[in-house]
């Protein structure tokens, strides 16, 4: 693990604010738009991950001739962060989202839907670039950079 990611696992993981998703997770790995510069400021006040979203990442490294390296790379990545998991309520949120997206004709894609309706039923602010897509989520928090 880089040294900078280090003091991330000091954060309180009883205390989570933020959850990533699988945009800023790739800019940060390639060093993109200050995407980690900006989780080592906000890894004391708690950053999760969807376990949808290791498994959107995950599929993501099948696409390179050397996927197991890419695989530890991302696993490596992760590895600070806490991981959650999904349950009952969580997909209910996510019918309840996806249904009225539906209804307004601004459906989105699921695994979208599934990372709003963890954020939302964990009340996590979500680090993306896709806010497109998940700005049409009722009540979802996403994280505005500084400046």
């Amino acid at each position: 693990m880089p040294a900078k990611w280090a003091h991330a696992q000091q954060s309180d993981l009883n205390v989570m604010f933020y959850i990533l998703d699988a945009d800023w997770v790739i800019d940060a790995l390639v060093g993109r738009n200050r995407a980690a510069d900006i989780l080592v400021e906000l890894a004391p006040q708690g950053i999760a991950i969807s376990l949808v979203t290791v498994g959107e990442l995950y599929e993501g490294t099948f696409g390179f001739p050397d996927s197991a390296a890419h695989i530890r790379t991302v696993r490596e990545f992760l590895h600070p962060f806490y991981h959650l998991n999904l349950n009952d309520p969580i997909m209910e949120r996510f019918a309840e989202i996806r249904s009225t997206l539906r209804r307004q004709g601004q459906i989105i894609a699921d695994f979208d839907i599934l990372l709003a309706a963890t954020a939302l039923h964990y009340d996590l602010t979500v680090l993306t670039r896709n806010t497109r897509h998940l700005k049409r989520v009722p009540g979802l928090k996403i994280y505005q950079p500084k400046g």
